[in-house]
């Protein structure tokens, strides 16, 4: 089994005791399968959900994301949403909507700066320095933030963030 981002792992014990988890572009599931064990529901969503195995507790939906259909998660709240290696900016407001009282946003992705180390290096799949602090001003308390470059798995450029709804 795959390893949890870092960031994710080190933020996890924030979230509340069985608050349910939203994993956005789940991929194969890791993080989905990380707060499992740890006793939360979650929601995993991705266009591709074939590497997903069910679980109780685990709400399964496939989507496209970016197609311009109608958000699934419409006045759905969670106590933490999860991103990891995914941007599609349009969302942002969504997720930011999506942490229920309490609950946190633990984002971690690509930035600018990451073509340096390959892929993504397309702008539209990097963040910008503080975009994502921007996207939660006045909705999320910043508990923790990041841009930089990080070593381990591999080289890149990221931004993280850890904000909760108070």
């Amino acid at each position: 089994m795959q390893e949890p981002s870092p960031w994710i792992g080190r933020f996890a014990h924030l979230v509340p005791p069985g608050g349910a988890v939203l994993d956005l572009a789940c991929g194969g599931g890791r993080h989905s399968r990380f707060f499992l064990v740890r006793g939360h529901p979650v929601t995993a969503v991705d266009r591709h959900v074939a590497a997903l195995e069910p679980h109780d507790g685990l709400e399964i939906m496939q989507c496209d994301l970016e197609d311009g259909s109608p958000w699934v998660l419409e006045n759905r709240q969670f106590g933490a949403v999860v991103v990891v290696n995914y941007l599609y900016r349009p969302l942002l407001p969504r997720l930011v909507e999506a942490v229920a009282p309490g609950g946190l946003l633990l984002y971690d992705t690509f930035a600018i700066g990451n073509e340096a180390f390959g892929r993504p290096s397309n702008p539209e799949y990097l963040l910008r320095p503080g975009e994502l602090s921007d996207a939660v001003e006045g909705e999320l308390a910043v508990l923790d933030y990041f841009h930089g470059r990080i070593e381990s798995p591999k080289p890149a450029m990221r931004q993280q963030i850890c904000a909760r709804r108070t």
